[in-house]
């Protein structure tokens, strides 16, 4: 099957199921190359097209091409653009990423997953773990036999500062622990943490616990997104507590809107899940989806993430 679509100031777009050319402006693509190959691959639905760029520190789209080629209409269709870039400090390599909208995160879980199994896929490695440097930090993702990721996410941060969030601190650490905020006519407990990006968790509001499929997501997330309280924005995880071992969550991705899956997202929820006194240290993180094995480790105080990652299809961007 072979459909043809315009998309608005570029050329034509050609999809073929299991094999995709991509017709697009040459003039967005910073390569002197004259195609562009990428792999599409998901991780619980959270979707990104991987760019395999070791061979430049210039990643070889733009943040307008990358948002053009996220569309789902009249590009690729995406959550956000990955790029393979060379090794920083002795990493295996460099991980960028250009959200929807051509926003810069600092990393992204799902999609670090996603990275791993691309290069390994792509170098014909077996199972092994990778160092990877990203703007949040080193991350250290393991693809195992089963095809499952494990990634130790690193410590998370909690200091409202380094968050960043002005919300005043309830702890002597300077910790944002079930702090209210209003917010479209209601108060919310919001605990604050970050892990390498900034993340607002709500379990509650002042009115009781959440029942996460009665939120009206397209109407509250936007509202936190840009709240004055987060001077870089957040992501919004809203989460409902089904027993301490087991939570369901929805996300409110900064730079992205809503999406299926959000892996530092995860992380972020067992950690103020614990802060509260709500879950365990070893949770299962229900999403629309599916699920995310979370263990925040008391031993090194990291925590670690486990799920799939799958490759959809591959293509060329000519």
């Amino acid at each position: 099957m072979e459909r043809t679509l315009r998309m608005s100031g570029m050329p034509r777009v050609t999809k073929k199921v299991g094999q995709v050319q991509v017709r697009a402006a040459r003039t967005a693509c910073r390569a002197s190359q004259t195609e562009i190959r990428f792999a599409k691959y998901q991780g619980l639905g959270n979707d990104f097209i991987l760019i395999d760029n070791r061979h430049s520190d210039t990643p070889v789209m733009d943040q307008d091409m990358a948002k053009k080629m996220c569309d789902r209409n009249f590009g690729i269709g995406g959550d956000g653009v990955i790029f393979a870039m060379p090794p920083t400090n002795g990493s295996d390599y460099t991980m960028r990423i250009y959200n929807s909208d051509g926003s810069e995160p600092e990393m992204c879980g799902n999609g670090i997953r996603c990275l791993a199994r691309f290069v390994a896929q792509k170098d014909g490695e077996a199972p092994r773990s990778y160092k990877v440097h990203t703007l949040a930090g080193v991350m250290v993702p393991e693809v195992r036999e089963d095809g499952q990721v494990c990634v130790d996410m690193g410590e998370p941060t909690l200091e409202a500062s380094n968050i960043p969030t002005t919300l005043a601190s309830t702890r002597n650490d300077g910790s944002v622990i079930k702090q209210k905020l209003e917010v479209s006519g209601e108060e919310w407990n919001c605990t604050c943490v970050s892990m390498g990006n900034p993340h607002c968790v709500v379990y509650s509001t002042t009115q009781g616990m959440l029942k996460v499929d009665s939120l009206d997501l397209p109407a509250l997330g936007p509202v936190f997104e840009s709240n004055a309280v987060f001077p870089a924005k957040t992501n919004t995880e809203f989460v409902e507590v089904v027993n301490p071992g087991y939570v369901k969550m929805r996300v409110w991705e900064r730079g992205a809107a809503e999406t299926l899956a959000c892996g530092t997202g995860a992380c972020a929820t067992v950690v103020a899940g614990v802060l509260e006194g709500l879950v365990d240290r070893k949770c299962v993180v229900e999403l629309p989806g599916g699920p995310l094995e979370i263990h925040w480790n008391e031993g090194d105080n990291h925590v670690y993430m486990t799920g799939p990652a799958e490759l959809v299809f591959s293509g060329t961007i000519a």
